[in-house]
C-alpha cells in the first residue's frame, strides 16, 4: 500500500473524528446526516480537493471522514445519554442504568465504562474484520440471510422469557406490538418529515418518546445533582467489552438486533447486575456493529446503517472482495478513530459532570424536554411532534407497569420482521 494513500487516510479520518465528536454530543444530529450531505454534495467536494490529493484518493479520502465520523460518534454519544437523558439508536437503554449511577454521583464511572467497552469493541472487531470477512466470502453470508426471520424471532422469544420471569409478560407483549407499530409507521409510511432545516429523521422522535422523555418527566428530584466524582480508572475491565464482541459480530449481520436488543439477550445468558458492566457490553456491541458493517458491504454490497451506505455508494464496487484497498483503509481509519474517540469520551463527560453538578435535577430534566420538543420540531416538523407524543405515551407503559423497557426495541425489530 502506498504511504501516501495512508498519510491522506490518517488526515482525513482525524478530521472526520471532529465531526463525529459534534454529532455525537447533540442530540438528534446523527452522523448519517453528515454521510447524507456528503453523498449529496460528492461532486463538489471532489473538485475542491482535485490537485490537493491525486484523483484517485479523494473517494477513499471523503470515505474516512464519514467512516472515523461514525466510530467517534458510537463513543461520544453514550455522554448525553448519561448526562441528559437524550437516546441514540445504538444505546437508548444505557439511560437506565447510566442514571443510577449518575444520581450516586458516578456519573464517571459510566463514561468511563462506555469508552472503555467501545475501544475494546472497536479493536476487536478490526483484528475479526478480515477473517469474518474471508469466512462470509466463503458461503456463509447466503446461509446466514435465509435465518434472518428465525434469528429475529428467537431474540423476541428471549425478551418476552425476561418479561415472564418479572412477571410482566402481558404488559411486555403490549410494549412489544405498540412500539413494533410505530416503529413500522416510522420507517414505511410516507410519513412527512420536514422541518425548518430541511428533511429531518422520525427515529430521532421515536426513540426519544420512547426511551428518553418518560425518565425525564417521571423524575420527581429537585435538588442538585450529587457532586460527581471520579476515580480515573478503569471501572470494568475488559471483560464486559468481550462479551460484547460476540453478540455484536451477530447485530453487525442481522437488522433489527441493535447494541441494545444484543446486549439485553447477551445478560440472559451472562449476568452482568452491575450497571457499568451492562454499559460497557452495550457500548462494544454498537462500536462492533460499526465496524463490521463494513465486512456487511464488502460482502453483500448492502449496508447496516445510513453511513455504510454511503461508504458503498461512493467507493462502489472497489470496496467488495476480500482484504481490498478501500476496505483496509476503512479499517485503519476505524483504528484512528477508535483512540481519538476514547479520548473525546473521557473529555466530554469530564465537562459535563462539572457542571451539570450545580444544577437541579427537576430543571435540567423540564430544559431537556422543552429542548427535544424544540429540536423535534426543527428537524422534522408537526407530524415529528406527533410522532413524539405518540412514542412517549407508549414509552410511559414501562414507567407506570414495572415491564423491561427493552421490549419497546420492538419498534426496530417488528419492522425488519414485517419486511
Amino acid at each position: 500500500m502506498e504511504p501516501l494513500l495512508i498519510a491522506v487516510c490518517i488526515a482525513f479520518s482525524l478530521m472526520g473524528c471532529l465531526v463525529g465528536f459534534f454529532t455525537g454530543l447533540i442530540p438528534g444530529i446523527h452522523v448519517n446526516t453528515l454521510a447524507a450531505l456528503m453523498m449529496i454534495f460528492y461532486s463538489v467536494i471532489e473538485l475542491h480537493l482535485t490537485g490537493y490529493i491525486p484523483a484517485e484518493y479523494i473517494p477513499v479520502a471523503v470515505c474516512c471522514i464519514i467512516m472515523s465520523a461514525s466510530v467517534v460518534h458510537s463513543f461520544v454519544d453514550f455522554v448525553p445519554s448519561v448526562y441528559v437523558g437524550a437516546p441514540d439508536g445504538e444505546d437508548c437503554l444505557s439511560i437506565l442504568p447510566g442514571h443510577r449511577l449518575l444520581l450516586k454521583g458516578e456519573g464517571m464511572k459510566a463514561v468511563r465504562a462506555a469508552a472503555i467497552g467501545s475501544l475494546i469493541g472497536c479493536s476487536a472487531a478490526i483484528l475479526l474484520a478480515i477473517p469474518i470477512q474471508y469466512i462470509m466470502l466463503s458461503g456463509l453470508s447466503d446461509r446466514l440471510d435465509v435465518i434472518t426471520k428465525y434469528v429475529l424471532l428467537a431474540v423476541i422469544v428471549i425478551l418476552m422469557m425476561n418479561e415472564h420471569r418479572s412477571g410482566n409478560l402481558f404488559w411486555g407483549m403490549i410494549c412489544l406490538l405498540l412500539s413494533g407499530a410505530l416503529g413500522y409507521m416510522v420507517m414505511e409510511l410516507p410519513i412527512p418529515s420536514y422541518g425548518v432545516f430541511g428533511s429531518g429523521t422520525l427515529l430521532m422522535p421515536m426513540l426519544a418518546g420512547l426511551f428518553g422523555i418518560p425518565v425525564m418527566l417521571s423524575s420527581t428530584q429537585d435538588n442538585p445533582l450529587p457532586m460527581q466524582t471520579d476515580r480515573v480508572k478503569d471501572p470494568t475491565g475488559f471483560v464486559p467489552g468481550l462479551k460484547g464482541v460476540l453478540m455484536g459480530s451477530v447485530a453487525g449481520w442481522f437488522p433489527g438486533i441493535t447494541s441494545t436488543v444484543g446486549a439485553t439477550v447477551s445478560a440472559t445468558f451472562m449476568s452482568e447486575k452491575s450497571p457499568e458492566r451492562f454499559i460497557s457490553t452495550v457500548a462494544s456491541i454498537g462500536t462492533v456493529t460499526t465496524v463490521l458493517s463494513l465486512v456487511t458491504l464488502s460482502v453483500s454490497g448492502g449496508g447496516r446503517s445510513g453511513t455504510v451506505i454511503v461508504i458503498g455508494y461512493i467507493l462502489g464496487d472497489s470496496i467488495r472482495g476480500l482484504m481490498t484497498s478501500p476496505f483496509l483503509m476503512m479499517l485503519l481509519s476505524a483504528a484512528v478513530a477508535s483512540l481519538v474517540g476514547y479520548m473525546l469520551t473521557i473529555m466530554a463527560g469530564k465537562s459535563l459532570s462539572g457542571l451539570l453538578s450545580r444544577v437541579s435535577q427537576k430543571v435540567m430534566n423540564r430544559t431537556v424536554v422543552v429542548f427535544m420538543v424544540i429540536l423535534t420540531f426543527l428537524t422534522t416538523g408537526t407530524w415529528g411532534l406527533v410522532i413524539l407524543v405518540i412514542a412517549t405515551l407508549i414509552g410511559f407503559i414501562p414507567v407506570v407497569n414495572g415491564s423491561n423497557k427493552t421490549s419497546l426495541c420492538g419498534c426496530l425489530i417488528m419492522p425488519v420482521m414485517l419486511m
